[in-house]
């Protein structure tokens, strides 16, 4: 079982830049493949990005690419999503989640997922 709890939302300008926490709990957590997926009020949660347990390889949505950048600390218990160049549309609540599939975008094969943290961009 894992427990995930994501920190690092708050209100930012567009063009600026916001750095997501999420950690986990338990021993097997190089195990999983993490993935980050977020939320816009009045719209169906969508896929961000996704990392494999070894760190080796990673996915992007076309919307993200090139402006977030996922990564992990499997010392640590924890991952990350650095996002630069922030634009309103990625306005949405923020959640990461594990999964035994590697990167996977379909948000029903991840098991376990956190509380969500709120990220909104001023214009």
């Amino acid at each position: 079982q894992v427990q995930l709890v994501e920190s690092g939302g708050g209100l930012v300008q567009a063009g600026g830049s916001l750095r997501l926490s999420c950690a986990a709990s338990g021993r097997t957590f190089s195990r999983y493949s993490m993935g980050w997926f977020r939320q816009a009020p009045g719209k169906e949660r969508e896929f961000v990005v996704a990392i494999s347990g070894d760190t080796v390889s990673s996915y992007y949505a076309d919307s993200v690419k090139g402006r977030f950048t996922i990564s992990r600390d499997n010392a640590k218990n924890t991952v990350y999503l650095q996002m630069n160049s922030l634009k309103p549309e990625d306005t949405a609540v923020y959640y990461c989640a594990a999964s035994l599939y590697t990167l996977t975008y379909v948000d029903r094969s991840y098991l376990y997922w956190g509380q969500g943290t709120q990220v909104t961009v001023s214009s």
